[in-house]
């Protein structure tokens, strides 16, 4: 007569294979295969020559099959997300091929005055009776204080004459500024945007980042408006 195995011994051998599946899940598919292949025929085996006065622990059996089959459902969800992954990539890599010669807010301080005008942005967490601008020189000087107003919340766009608070026309280069918003005598959480110009789109791990003339490379996450 054939060998007869205890309950206990056999769900510890379907262990040893469910830790052989667990280590395959970062392997290919047919591993994966061939793991619960040799899971079945142990399966098999063990149910041919049970002892009928000590039989298998149903119970364990079928959390070693569960754990076996998530395991595999597991594999299946993550070939499917690298599907969808690079198909997002594609998808994103035509959306950015379209900003191409387009001038995009990003974050940052600097405006660059050239043909009389600059132009900036600001993203407000929130709404703001008040949103003052000061431009500043390379010394930290302040040229001019704009008063925008009110505004609501989220990211919008500003120009600047080029001029100083006395009426002076201001030599073209690079300039920043600074913001501060206010509700009633509480302060409104502010970002400063820069105006970049897109000159090419360049592929790295993980997505697309975008050539700004002027300022370099930024993320494409990082576009807070197109103008």
């Amino acid at each position: 007569m054939a060998s007869v195995q205890s309950g206990n011994s056999a769900s510890e051998a379907f262990a040893a294979l469910n830790a052989q599946a667990k280590g395959a899940s970062s392997a290919s598919a047919s591993t994966s295969e061939e793991v619960q292949n040799r899971f079945l025929k142990l399966l098999v085996t063990q149910l041919k020559n049970q002892d009928p006065l000590n039989p298998l622990d149903n119970a364990a059996v079928t959390t070693q099959v569960s754990q076996i089959s998530t395991v595999t459902g597991i594999e299946k969800l993550n070939t499917t997300l690298e599907s969808l992954l690079g198909t997002y990539n594609e998808t994103q890599a035509m959306q950015a091929t379209g900003l191409i010669g387009k001038n995009v807010l990003v974050p940052g301080s600097r405006l660059a005055l050239a043909n009389g005008s600059a132009a900036g942005g600001v993203s407000l967490a929130g709404p703001a009776d008040r949103v003052t601008v000061k431009v500043l020189d390379a010394t930290g000087s302040i040229v001019q204080s704009q008063d925008l107003g009110a505004r609501d919340a989220g990211s919008f766009s500003f120009v600047w004459d080029g001029r100083n608070d006395a009426g002076q026309v201001m030599p073209p280069g690079n300039y920043r500024f600074t913001v501060n918003a206010v509700r009633g005598s509480d302060k409104v959480l502010s970002e400063v945007l820069q105006l970049g110009t897109v000159s090419a789109l360049v592929r790295r791990e993980g997505g697309f980042a975008l050539e700004l003339a002027g300022i370099g490379r930024v993320d494409f996450a990082q576009v807070e408006q197109i103008l």
